[in-house]
């Protein structure tokens, strides 16, 4: 049986349970590469998505967020916990870019249901990581400032591509190697090595945020490195952080005018 995109999507999206949400974005990546969902031209999209998410984890402002040290008795699964929780976010930010904003090419709804059958994946193996240090998804507080940031641009594609998988997703790519190290440290080598997965992987996602966002600036007629730019500032997102992995970001595609900008070519 075909089933209709955009319903597909507003069904993982309001999904909250985790068993639901992941069974979901499972069929859809799999009924989509099997040609069995079929695009409408245009679909209504809501003001504000009907996003569904567990009882748990307890969502705080991040200055709320307990300290805990890797060496602590649940500084580990803390740390293994805020990564998961990145991961289930990045599930829905995926699913979104694909369901506001009708009228794009296929290859675009592709990507994003493919990044999101991605982002389910790395959540699993977190969650089963965590599970294995007898915790789980929902233990610890979290906080959902990226999607807030996804909220905020909703209305524009261009500040979509640029400021949530160009500019937030990218941080990631900066992140990983440091937790990677306090896992190590702490004698986590196995969370280490399923970073390994998530940083190749993610690459890949903020490649295709940069793919897409040069795209639609170029449909624009927009320099889209100067664009990047002045959307930073027009939204106050904050900016890449010290150290920067610029290695990653030019796999990416970050130019290295952009890379030089940070401190560094790769």
């Amino acid at each position: 049986m075909t089933r209709v995109l955009h319903e597909t999507l507003a069904d993982a999206l309001a999904a909250s349970a985790v068993e639901d949400k992941l069974a979901r974005v499972g069929a859809l990546a799999a009924d989509r590469a099997t040609g069995k969902t079929e695009t409408a031209p245009v679909w209504p999209v809501p003001p504000e998505t009907a996003r569904g998410r567990p009882a748990r984890p307890l969502l705080v402002a991040p200055k709320d967020l307990p300290t805990r040290r890797p060496g602590s008795p649940d500084g580990l699964p803390a740390l293994i916990h805020a990564v998961a929780h990145i991961e289930w976010c990045a599930i829905d930010l995926a699913l979104d870019h694909a369901y506001r904003f009708p009228g794009q090419p296929d290859e675009y709804y592709a990507d994003w249901i493919g990044v999101a059958a991605e982002e389910a994946g790395h959540f699993v193996l977190l969650r089963d990581h965590l599970r294995s240090q007898g915790r789980d998804y929902g233990d610890f507080p979290a906080h959902d400032s990226l999607w807030q940031l996804n909220v905020r641009t909703g209305h524009d594609l261009v500040a979509r591509m640029a400021l949530v998988p160009r500019l937030m997703e990218a941080r990631g790519l900066d992140a990983t190697p440091p937790i990677q190290a306090k896992l190590e440290q702490a004698g986590d080598l196995a969370g280490a090595r399923i970073l390994d997965i998530i940083l190749r992987d993610e690459i890949g996602h903020v490649g295709l945020g940069d793919k897409w966002f040069r795209r639609f600036c170029a449909d624009r007629g927009l320099d889209a490195e100067a664009e990047y730019g002045r959307l930073i500032v027009e939204y106050r997102a904050p900016r890449p952080v010290a150290p920067v992995n610029l290695a990653a970001r030019a796999a990416a595609g970050f130019s290295p005018a952009e890379l030089e900008r940070m401190g560094g070519r790769p």
